[in-house]
């Protein structure tokens, strides 16, 4: 069930994805399962279940928030913060 947060309004742009995969696991070589997008500045990272978690990496550095998953036919966002998916 889809849930507001407090942290759509602020955290929220319009952006595009940086790259067509996890932005590190790009450069070092590495996998990643499914990619999640920061939608506030468009950073791409890796999902929870890869073993490197660059997305949640992502919002630990950078407090963005708020992640949309960049999987094909998938149209869901979760919040780091409150743990809800939007």
């Amino acid at each position: 069930m889809a849930v507001n947060c407090m942290h759509v309004a602020e955290h929220v742009k319009k952006v595009k994805p940086h790259t067509k995969g996890c932005e590190e696991c790009l450069k070092t070589g590495d996998t990643w399962i499914h990619l999640r997008m920061c939608l506030e500045c468009g950073h791409v990272g890796c999902c929870d279940s890869s073993k490197n978690r660059r997305a949640r990496a992502h919002f630990h550095s950078t407090h963005h928030p708020i992640v949309k998953s960049a999987e094909r036919g998938e149209d869901w966002s979760w919040c780091f913060i409150d743990e809800v998916y939007l």
